[in-house]
């Protein structure tokens, strides 16, 4: 497959790891977007039911129509951006929102008044997600795009590093004073938004739109289609990682070492995102996907055995590298089977995909495990898993050493 670079303003001036300025820009916008809302999410259950007194049932509620509500708007928003032919409004209405809605759940006097927040700045991430991902390719050489992907979600990991351990480090000064820390979360979301505003510059739709897209799209739209109803079975059993922190707190990780955990895990998928998307561009998308779902076959299986804390902490590692090996590459793939001018819809129709089958998967994670035990439970998904990659290698045939 012959790569088409970028033209116009994106073509000249690569920054890190010889992607574009665009790429860089949103990569640090992703970042400090996520140390903002990082430094918020994990405090938000403890907030919710100590502070505001909401049960449990709540929370869930609210985690449940946020989610939701974002993944609907990712699907409006890339076939708008589509419509519309231009990509960095949504993206920089979506960012502004988020980061005007999100702090402002130090106001908050009422369980209410924080489902609004949240569901305001979910909002805020679907109008943005599948306009971004369209601009991503938009603005990268078709031959670096898994690269380009990759960097961008290491970025976006290392903010969910850097965002607990700065919530950390500020409640240490501020002691229990939540609604000052929400408040603080406002300054690395309005640099994203600075960033993005100054740094980031439309890439007009159709300007790069490679060869391979505009040649046989029915059968690319047919590859298209099976990806996204592999992916959606797979989805179906990858539920939440929430469950992998009950499972760390049965095995006997006390509650404290929780946070390290889940920073250690966030790191290596930062650490791996970058070289997974790099292994994409040169041995295939394919083959990276399938070898991430494998990956995630197998640390599920490993959950369901584990017995020690320090099984759980290798396994989570082991698992961390899935992360890197598939988002890179799916995203890339996505990008390479469509042409650019409906790139922004296929972005939303795959995260409307994903979305709605999230919810489902940890509903029957959550029987399974309450009913049978966490054996069982975690063995379903690595079934599903390891049945997806079988699926993708069969029905998704490479046209080039991209796919």
């Amino acid at each position: 497959m012959s790569a088409s670079k970028p033209t116009g303003p994106n073509s000249q001036g690569a920054r890190l790891f010889g992607l574009s300025r665009n790429v860089v820009a949103l990569g640090l916008v992703s970042m400090l977007t996520d140390v903002s809302s990082e430094m918020i999410y994990p405090l938000l259950p403890l907030f919710l039911t100590n502070v505001l007194g909401a049960g449990q049932t709540f929370v869930g509620l609210v985690e449940g129509i946020a989610e939701s509500a974002a993944s609907l708007t990712k699907l409006l928003s890339g076939w708008l951006s589509d419509r519309l032919g231009r990509r960095k409004g949504l993206v920089v209405s979506g960012y502004a929102l988020s980061t005007v809605a999100r702090p402002l759940v130090a106001l908050a006097l009422a369980p209410w008044h924080v489902l609004i927040v949240r569901f305001t700045d979910r909002l805020g991430k679907g109008l943005r997600t599948s306009p971004r991902d369209a601009l991503i390719a938009a603005s990268t050489d078709v031959a670096i795009r898994g690269r380009a992907y990759g960097f961008h979600r290491s970025m976006d990991h290392l903010g969910a590093v850097g965002g607990p351990a700065l919530a950390f480090a500020l409640l240490l000064i501020l002691g229990d004073r939540l609604r000052t820390l929400f408040l603080l979360a406002a300054i690395p979301g309005i640099l994203s938004v600075l960033i993005l505003i100054l740094r980031v510059r439309e890439t007009p739709v159709g300007a790069t739109a490679a060869p391979k897209a505009t040649a046989g799209g029915g059968r690319l739209d047919g590859q298209l289609t099976r990806f996204l109803l592999v992916v959606t079975l797979f989805t179906l059993g990858n539920s939440s990682d929430a469950f992998l922190l009950l499972r760390a707190q049965e095995v006997g990780i006390a509650a404290a070492h929780l946070p390290l955990l889940w920073m250690f895990f966030s790191l290596v998928k930062a650490m791996t995102g970058l070289p997974g998307g790099i292994l994409s561009d040169l041995r295939g998308r394919r083959g990276a996907i399938i070898t991430g779902w494998l990956v995630y076959a197998l640390a599920y299986l490993g959950f369901g055995v584990a017995s020690q804390p320090w099984h759980i902490w290798v396994l989570l590692g082991f698992y961390g590298l899935y992360f890197g090996l598939t988002e890179g590459g799916e995203r890339a793939l996505i990008a390479d089977l469509v042409p650019q001018d409906r790139q922004a819809s296929a972005f939303g129709l795959f995260h409307f995909c994903v979305g709605i089958a999230a919810l489902p998967s940890s509903l029957l994670m959550g029987y399974l495990y309450q009913t049978f035990g966490a054996g069982p439970a975690f063995t379903v998904g690595a079934a599903l898993a390891g049945i997806s990659a079988l699926l993708l290698l069969l029905l998704l045939h490479p046209e080039s050493p991209q796919t």
